[in-house]
């Protein structure tokens, strides 16, 4: 009998690293992997090299090949198989024309952005859900189960009009054991660490300097250390540090999570580095409520978040049921009553709480 086939869809190193992690915990299958990929006007994009500070090109891809070849994974580039019992992705900002016909799997990768400006104007437009970036996670419709990190999420998810009979808390990897984290050593201690973003190399508004001083600010004199995102141009942001705190240090392309594990504070805006801190009992300072933070923070289950969903995938391979998928015109009047919905519900709370 031939074995089921899986296809991980990757991108970030995290997403890699995360799929990675559930094809250990399903050995039974046939397991092949690519990194994100699109096939419509993002496709276009891509093979033009117009969008290479996605995750559809540029480091992202390369770093995510290297990882495949040097841990023996199989590749099947953009799934051109086109031969799989299901498929694990960990991004549906945009879905693939070629995987939508297959039983399908998301798994959230981290933290999602805040619904601001764009993911009104995208819903209410219905406009593609790449304009406003991760704030649409979820909400293609198109998959049978969403694996989320915790029931604060989970809630989140249905506020914005996820059906929630498709959503299962299972933790994520990679955020599931932040305990683990203090062991890991450091060549500096006791410091103020920033954990940067590339919202500027996205195409978005970021006041570096403004967030340059708050940190020189609250270090106070003390050791402050800069750690720059993946995605940042390195050059360009060290000399900007360097202009308004020359005195800090500033580390790139290694894993900020020994840094986290030995600063004393974090500052960042809108981060997955916040769930860590503050698992870890750091001071944080970001753009989200602490009341909010408590509530999204990954559920801690000894990093077993990629057993629960290899067991959600065990159970969708098994079942006989038939992919349905949402047709796009009862999608778009399913996001507009999902968005007037949550502004009403955004303006009652306003009004209960005097602001």
């Amino acid at each position: 009998m031939l074995k089921k086939k899986i296809l991980y869809i990757c991108g970030s190193m995290n997403q890699t690293t995360q799929m990675h992690k559930i094809s250990l915990e399903l050995p039974k299958y046939e397991a092949y992997f690519t990194p994100f990929f699109d096939t419509g006007f993002l496709g276009l994009l891509n093979r033009l090299k117009l969008i290479e500070f996605t995750i559809l090109g540029g480091v992202f891809k390369r770093n995510t090949l290297n990882y495949l070849r040097e841990n023996n994974l199989n590749i099947d580039y953009r799934g051109k198989n086109d031969d799989y019992d299901l498929v694990i992705t960990s991004q549906d900002i945009t879905v693939p024309s070629n995987i939508r016909k297959f039983k399908t799997i998301l798994v959230q990768e981290g933290m999602t952005d805040p619904p601001d400006w764009r993911y009104h104007v995208t819903r209410f437009l219905h406009l593609p859900r790449w304009c406003a970036s991760t704030s649409m996670t979820g909400l293609s419709h198109q998959y049978d189960y969403f694996c989320v990190a915790s029931q604060g999420f989970r809630n989140q998810f249905i506020e914005r009009g996820i059906n929630p009979n498709k959503i299962r808390v299972t933790g994520i990897p990679n955020f599931d054991n932040f305990n683990e984290m203090k062991a890991l050593n450091f060549e500096h201690k006791n410091f103020v660490l920033v954990a940067t973003s590339d919202i500027r190399e996205t195409l978005k508004y970021e006041n570096r300097k403004k967030l340059i001083n708050f940190a020189l600010n609250i270090a106070s004199g003390r050791k402050l250390i800069f750690k720059l995102h993946p995605n940042e141009n390195v050059k360009k942001r060290i000399a900007e540090i360097k202009k308004y705190a020359p005195n800090a240090l500033v580390y790139h392309g290694v894993s900020i999570d020994p840094l986290l594990a030995n600063c004393d504070v974090l500052i960042t805006r809108f981060s997955s580095t916040i769930f860590p801190a503050h698992v870890l009992g750091k001071e944080v300072y970001c753009d989200i409520d602490n009341d909010e933070l408590k509530k999204l923070v990954p559920i801690q289950n000894d990093g077993t978040s990629a057993k629960n969903i290899a067991e959600v995938a065990n159970e969708l391979l098994e079942s006989y049921r038939s992919i349905v998928r949402v047709k796009e015109k009862d999608k778009y009047y399913s996001d507009l009553r999902s968005n007037l919905k949550y502004l009403l519900n955004r303006k009652v709370a306003r009004t209960h709480t005097g602001h």
